[in-house]
């Protein structure tokens, strides 16, 4: 398993592999960056510490830099589904231990997870969303963990204003959780426990279903 101090190659510096790189090597990281256009490596190379030219469809030029060394490689072609399923299909098959992959439709997710994508994301969809919500006004931030369970930024309701969060019933009702809040007129947050209570100019942090939260918004 890779380890958080492991270098990390981006395959396709459009604007997600580009921006995901120099992000990681903000970081700290170790990146190797590759992409098959010469014009886009060289505009990155005094940006990024190791930039390289080459085709990730060609097993020959994935060995010559190296690749079967790195533990965490990202493959971030987008548009290109043939070399995006073809540079997958080669990491796997030289052993890289995790593949992480962008996808552009539940299609393209479905084939790169069968030809060894360990992870695959959706930038753009997944984007779509959290913005869909922070537009609606409710919202402040909408961060998804999973399908499944998302944590979300808010105000408190008027309905545990004022009152312990113990004292609320929120699971019980609402089936959410506040984990942590910011007092109105602070700048951190802290955890939120049972004897917290909160004031309109609050900021919380909920956790839960995406329904569920959707609807514990909506009693603001």
């Amino acid at each position: 398993m890779a380890s958080r101090r492991d270098p990390v190659a981006v395959i396709g510096l459009g604007r997600f592999g580009r921006a995901l790189a120099q992000e990681l090597a903000r970081g700290g990281t170790e990146v190797l960056a590759v992409d098959r256009r010469a014009d886009i490596v060289q505009k990155l190379s005094g940006q990024l510490g190791q930039v390289v030219v080459a085709d990730s469809t060609d097993p020959d030029a994935l060995a010559e830099i190296g690749i079967a060394d790195i533990p965490r490689v990202v493959v971030a072609i987008g548009n290109d589904l043939e070399a995006s399923i073809l540079t997958t299909a080669l990491l796997s098959e030289i052993g890289v231990p995790d593949i992480w992959a962008k996808a552009i439709s539940r299609q393209q997710a479905t084939i790169l997870e069968r030809v060894g994508a360990h992870h695959v994301v959706f930038p753009e969809q997944d984007m779509g969303e959290r913005i869909a919500h922070l537009v609606s006004g409710r919202l402040l931030d909408w961060v998804e963990l999973d399908p499944q369970w998302v944590f979300a930024k808010t105000r408190p309701p008027r309905e545990i204003v004022g009152v312990p969060l113990g004292e609320t019933g929120l699971r019980t009702k609402h089936r959410v959780t506040v984990v942590s809040v910011r007092p109105e007129n602070q700048t951190s947050y802290s955890h939120a426990g049972y004897d917290t209570v909160l004031t309109y100019g609050a900021e919380i942090v909920i956790a839960g279903r995406p329904a569920d939260v959707e609807r514990f918004v909506e009693l603001q």
